[in-house]
């Protein structure tokens, strides 16, 4: 696991991203759809990636509205049934297509809501394996060869509270986002003296989907949007970031 240090939210530069790329899953999602816009405002070029057309669909077009943004790519994916082998292809598209990768931001996420293990239906819990924590695996080593041919490459790994979704009923959720952490402390241990550097984030509460499954009581205004958690994820794609390599930026404030 990476070691969390409260940090505020940091937002990138102007052209902090230019001419580089970046991949970004979970665009149907709200942290997902706001990272890519944040890093296609810095001027990354963004390979939009997710199981809905329409969303990405959705995300391109908002991307082309923004004055001088680079255009992105759109790369469908299911993750709950990617196979290695769909991974590999994805990695050679963003190869042959954009000519580079710089950065990935492992932004999307499955949750089905609060149960109790003995109600929990072995699919829906491989299920949360597969997305939440095989995929950013699987992703991860098939572009690893594309991010060591860049002079920066960067990974942010998007974590949740393990106060929270380690306690009961968060099931094969917690235990996949656990993973997770650990996953992303081992590959910082392997690439800390090379090019590529390891991001963790861990968002404050935001009005999302997934929220809104766990705490549906909740009055969603007093959250705020994913907007700033995903210009903080495209912040730590550039090189100001370095000093956070290896590390989460919390941006929780309580």
């Amino acid at each position: 696991m990476l070691a969390a240090t409260r940090g505020d939210g940091q937002a990138p530069a102007p052209d902090a991203l230019r001419g580089r790329v970046v991949l970004v899953t979970g665009i149907s999602g709200g942290l997902g759809g706001a990272t890519a816009l944040a890093c296609a405002r810095a001027g990354a070029t963004v390979v939009l990636c997710g199981r809905k057309v329409k969303p990405l669909e959705a995300a391109y077009d908002a991307i082309e509205a923004i004055d001088g943004a680079a255009q992105p790519a759109i790369y469908p994916l299911n993750l709950e049934g990617a196979t290695p082998d769909d991974y590999a292809a994805l990695a050679d598209a963003v190869q042959q297509q954009c000519g580079r990768l710089d950065g990935i931001v492992h932004a999307a996420a499955h949750f089905d809501g609060l149960r109790p293990v003995d109600q929990s239906k072995p699919d829906d819990w491989l299920r949360a394996q597969q997305v939440n924590h095989l995929a950013p695996f699987l992703l991860t080593q098939a572009c690893l060869p594309l991010l060591r041919e860049a002079d920066d490459g960067a990974i942010v790994f998007v974590f949740d509270d393990p106060a929270r979704s380690g306690k009961a009923y968060w099931g094969g959720y917690g235990v996949a986002k656990a993973a997770l952490g650990a996953f992303a402390g081992i590959l910082h241990d392997e690439t800390e003296s090379g090019t590529i550097r390891v991001h963790g984030l861990l968002p404050a509460p935001m009005r999302t989907a997934l929220r809104r499954m766990a705490y549906f009581g909740e009055s969603a205004p007093d959250r705020e949007s994913p907007d700033a958690a995903g210009a903080t994820a495209a912040w730590l794609l550039t090189p100001q970031a370095a000093a956070w390599r290896g590390r989460t930026l919390d941006l929780r404030t309580d």
